[in-house]
């Protein structure tokens, strides 16, 4: 019984960690951090995989259960002090890209999107990148679906905002880019 369970586990769970490990890298920012909040994923996830519905989104629960452990992890953080290396935190602030792009990049995007505040980010992040349906988003932020299209148009729109103001500032006009 034990052994057809872990291969229920492993065929229904285990296809989703590179998707698990992207989001949580966004959500984190750093890969070592993800990947810690991955494995509590999974270990959440095989601790209540007896109570997980067959025939349900093994998908959206295991965002869900992601969600609910970066809040947690949060949470957690948020309890300690704040510890900064100063030596790291001055030779960052004395780098300098003295370049301007011509014109928008993958960067500019990143910056815009990372910008955004935690609950348009994580809708954006999970419909727009991962490609969760309004529904497996609802659920694995277990909000209704309303409120994920609410946070989802509003992210939309700040990013857009982000980025044609940054375009404007490389003296690129969004209004005659539309024209041509």
């Amino acid at each position: 019984m034990a052994r057809r369970l872990r291969e229920e586990f492993d065929d229904m769970a285990m296809p989703h960690v590179a998707a698990l490990i992207r989001t949580a890298t966004r959500l984190c920012g750093t890969r070592d951090v993800a990947e810690d909040l991955v494995q509590e994923t999974y270990l959440q996830a095989w601790r209540s995989f007896g109570r997980f519905a067959p025939g349900t989104n093994c998908r959206a629960w295991l965002y869900k259960i992601l969600m609910f452990s970066h809040s947690r992890l949060r949470r957690d953080q948020s309890r300690r002090p704040l510890v900064t290396d100063l030596d790291a935190a001055t030779e960052s602030a004395l780098q300098f890209d003295p370049q301007t792009p011509d014109s928008l990049t993958a960067r500019s995007v990143r910056t815009a999107f990372d910008g955004l505040p935690d609950a348009f980010r994580i809708a954006v992040l999970l419909v727009d990148v991962e490609e969760l349906s309004y529904r497996e988003a609802a659920e694995a932020l277990d909000v209704p679906i309303g409120t994920v299209m609410s946070r989802l148009n509003r992210g939309r729109r700040l990013m857009r905002l982000a980025l044609v103001n940054e375009a404007a500032a490389y003296g690129i006009d969004s209004k005659e880019r539309k024209r041509g």
